[in-house]
């Protein structure tokens, strides 16, 4: 029988529980999550499935040394995630921008900027951030930055503008606290940073200093370690929302990759 190692919990609803393994020694597949893992803990090990589309926890060396097949979801459940994970960064964003418009006790409403006429930046058009762009074209006016289109330079100018700034940029090594002390300084007061693509891609230290201030809010979807339980926590929800990393996890995607694993398994 094929023994699968896990370190996510995201498909266990739809695979049979039996056929998985807590040994490394024992297990053929591996199923991945965002963390890595090291291929020569695994002797057996025949292939990799990554639950998701980012490549970057992914041993890609080791595992064509030792004829490991390396595995991702299909063109069709990768559609989902990039739509669905498109639908939820809106989500994030239309919550923040409307988080104080008022309250109940005592029945009061605040004055606020219409929504058309706050900037939203776009930082990586890639196939999430341009769906988020053309989701919000009609709601807000919309800014964006791609490192393959813009020069660095181009970029302080359109934070210094942005009500709002969501990043879709992948979690590589130079991309690493990109988004640091500098960036987040340009952004005015005010301001909201949303982040659904990596938590390593922005300073943690830096991000709480410009909250704690309370100068900027944030909305998160992906950590620095998972579950987050860092300083961050101190100024949840109000000043940084979170969300357990869920932006892809509709149903369609957890079927059809339960069922990319399963063909996996046939072919071994």
């Amino acid at each position: 029988m094929i023994k699968i190692w896990k370190n996510t919990k995201t498909l266990d609803a739809y695979i049979d529980s039996s056929i998985f393994t807590s040994d490394k020694k024992e297990a053929d597949i591996a199923l991945l999550g965002s963390k890595t893992i090291d291929p020569d803990e695994f002797p057996k090990l025949k292939a990799i499935f990554r639950a998701g589309i980012s490549k970057d926890n992914l041993p890609f060396e080791k595992a064509k040394q030792r004829g490991i097949k390396i595995c991702l979801p299909s063109s069709k459940v990768a559609d989902y995630i990039f739509e669905e994970t498109a639908n939820f960064t809106c989500y994030l964003i239309l919550k923040m921008l409307y988080s104080e418009v008022g309250t109940i006790d005592p029945w009061e409403k605040y004055g606020r900027i219409a929504l058309r006429n706050k900037k939203l930046l776009i930082i990586g058009m890639g196939k999430i951030g341009s769906k988020v762009a053309k989701k919000l074209d009609m709601l807000l006016q919309i800014l964006t930055f791609d490192a393959c289109r813009n020069s660095e330079d181009e970029l302080y100018p359109l934070l210094s503008q942005a009500d709002c700034i969501t990043l879709h940029i992948p979690n590589s090594l130079d991309n690493k606290g990109y988004f640091d002390k500098q960036k987040l300084s340009y952004m005015k007061n005010g301001a909201i940073l949303i982040n659904t693509a990596r938590g390593p891609i922005v300073s943690e230290d830096d991000l709480y200093d410009e909250i704690r201030q309370d100068r900027i809010k944030a909305a998160f979807d992906v950590y620095w370690e998972e579950p987050y339980k860092g300083k961050l926590l101190e100024y949840y929800p109000d000043r940084f929302f979170m969300t357990p990393h869920v932006a892809s996890t509709c149903n369609e995607f957890l079927e059809g990759a339960a069922r990319d694993l399963k063909e996996i398994m046939a072919s071994l």
